[in-house]
C-alpha cells in the first residue's frame, strides 16, 4: 500500500473539512445520509482512512483521518443535542417515530375509553334485563289470582 504525501494528506483533510461543514449544514445529497460513508465519498477519499489501523506487529495505530471522524461525530452529536438534525431522512424518521408514539398513546386511550363504555353498556343491559324479569314476575303473580276470561269461538 502506498503512503500519501503530506501535501496530499493536507489537501484531503481540507476537502474532508469542507464536505463535513456542508453535511452538518444540512446539504446532504439525495439518497445519502449524514455519515462517514457519505463524508468519504463526497470528499473523494477512501473510507478506510477514517478508522483505526493495525501495525504489522498487531499494535493499533490511528487511521490518517480518524481525528476527523471523531470531530465529525462530536459535531453531529452536538447538533442533535440542540435538536438540529442535518440529515432530512433521519429527521423525517425521528418525526415519524414521534408521530407513531403519539398515535399509539391515542389508540391506547381510545381502547380504554371503549372498554369503559362497553362495561357500562353491559351493566345497563343487565339492569334492564333484571327490571324486565321483575316486571314479568310481578305481572305474572298479579294474574294468577284472576280468573281467565272464557274464549269465544265462532
Amino acid at each position: 500500500m502506498a503512503r500519501i504525501s503530506d501535501e496530499t494528506r493536507r489537501d484531503n483533510e481540507a476537502a474532508i473539512r469542507h464536505v463535513m461543514d456542508r453535511l452538518l449544514a444540512g446539504e446532504v445529497p439525495a439518497g445519502s445520509k449524514c455519515d462517514i460513508k457519505t463524508l468519504a465519498t463526497q470528499a473523494g477519499v477512501a473510507r478506510t482512512g477514517f478508522y483505526p489501523k493495525k501495525n504489522r506487529d498487531g499494535s493499533p495505530r490511528p487511521g490518517p483521518y480518524q481525528h476527523l471522524t471523531e470531530e465529525f461525530e462530536r459535531r453531529l452529536a452536538e447538533l442533535r443535542e440542540t435538536g438540529v438534525i442535518p440529515d432530512r431522512q433521519t429527521a423525517q424518521i425521528e418525526r415519524l417515530k414521534e408521530q407513531v408514539s403519539g398515535l399509539k398513546e391515542r389508540l391506547a386511550a381510545r381502547d380504554e375509553q371503549i372498554g369503559g363504555l362497553t362495561d357500562c353498556r353491559e351493566r345497563a343491559l343487565s339492569q334492564i334485563a333484571a327490571q324486565r324479569m321483575e316486571i314479568e314476575r310481578r305481572s305474572g303473580s298479579a294474574r294468577s289470582p284472576r280468573r281467565s276470561w272464557p274464549r269465544y269461538t265462532t
